[in-house]
């Protein structure tokens, strides 16, 4: 094939705000910008976007599902693969899909190269099921239903997930830990591109500003285990900065103490200070196939101390910062009482973070992609 006269698809589960799999869309889009943007719903409300949408300028083709409410996201899991199933794609020569739920079951044909980059095996069907039964994360008094609904579907649904983890030529796995995952629940092999952070935003400019006490950011729910970041830090007396939202925290606040700072509302400029400011990023939580958030602190010098599971195992050096072994209060206690910033050069963890930018995805992606045009032709 001829790839500068290629018919180019993108297709991802859907566009609703600025995610890390939105961002693989987006750099996806950067490369092919006038391939088609195929989706199940699309958000366009400026606020979704922080005032900046990324695909003001893309060509995106939704489904019958986007005159749903937005808010039924987590309702349509069933809707979503009936919908990619019956997209009919085979007219392009290359399709490159963006998911880690039901985007990847488009139909393609003989002669179209699909390529997937597979955040993770769906969850919900999966290494997390256990973890949605018990809290679904669905609107207030809604619970019960999709406990219902997962005991019910997850069987089939399995069996559905599993068929349409066959449809890609290529699969691509996000990290280290979902290639195993791939492996594991689709029985596929995968190739391991990182996604890409945008870590020229956090680069310290100037003079180094002086670092004192901890944070954790993140949406505040019960995967992300900030209660553990808390706890600890009450323990220790030592200042922690908590930057975020969620359901969890009018939880989080009951238990902390005078040394703990929730922040609620903060720009992108104040984020990027608060990184830069810090001793360590306390990355708790078990449930990240990869995790952005501490390689945007890894790219502000900040070393991060983070649970040893997951997407970690492949940024956690010891150059980088360090993990602890069990999800429990005195387990990260240990972790902070060892922890030396002295031992750390902000330089160095900085540097390390390039190699998980957006240009870094970019080059890895068109060789995968180039290599495999030309197997797929030969």
């Amino acid at each position: 094939m001829a790839k500068n006269k290629l018919k180019v698809a993108l297709v991802c589960d859907w566009l609703l705000g600025t995610g890390g799999a939105e961002r693989v869309v987006y750099e996806l889009h950067r490369m092919f910008p006038d391939a088609p943007i195929y989706t199940s719903q699309y958000d366009d409300n400026p606020k979704v976007w922080y005032g900046y949408n990324w695909f003001d300028d893309a060509d995106i083709r939704t489904s019958k599902l986007q005159k749903l409410p937005k808010a039924l996201k987590k309702f349509l899991p069933v809707l979503r693969a009936i919908t990619f199933r019956e997209t009919d794609l085979s007219e392009y020569d290359l399709v490159i899909s963006s998911s880690g739920a039901e985007a990847k079951a488009v139909h393609t044909g003989p002669n179209t190269l699909h390529i997937n980059y597979c955040h993770s095996p769906t969850h919900y069907y999966w290494q997390r099921h256990d973890e949605y039964m018990k809290h679904p994360g669905f609107p207030k008094g809604t619970n019960w239903l999709a406990r219902i609904g997962l005991k019910l579907l997850v069987a089939p649904l399995r069996v559905w997930d599993r068929h349409a983890a066959k449809q890609p030529d290529i699969m691509v796995a996000n990290s280290t830990h979902t290639q195993e995952m791939i492996k594991k629940y689709y029985r596929r092999d995968s190739v391991v591109i990182f996604p890409p952070v945008d870590t020229s935003r956090f680069k310290i400019k100037g003079t180094p500003p002086t670092r004192h006490g901890f944070v954790v950011a993140g949406r505040q729910t019960p995967y992300k285990r900030i209660d553990l970041a808390i706890k600890a830090c009450n323990e220790l007396k030592v200042p922690l900065v908590v930057i975020g939202n969620g359901p969890e925290h009018k939880k989080l606040e009951k238990i902390a103490e005078r040394n703990i700072t929730f922040l609620t509302m903060v720009s992108d400029e104040d984020i990027v200070s608060h990184f830069q400011s810090s001793l360590a990023l306390i990355f708790p939580t078990n449930t990240e196939d990869f995790g952005v958030t501490p390689i945007e602190a890894m790219a502000a010098g900040t070393p991060v101390i983070a649970y040893k599971k997951g997407g970690p195992i492949d940024y956690i050096k010891p150059k980088t910062g360090l993990l602890f072994d069990r999800l429990t209060p005195k387990s990260l206690e240990k972790a902070i009482e060892s922890f030396n910033p002295n031992k750390y050069d902000p330089i160095k963890i900085a540097e390390f973070a390039d190699n998980f930018s957006a240009d870094k995805f970019k080059r890895s992606m068109e060789k995968l992609i180039n290599e495999s045009l030309d197997g797929f032709s030969a």
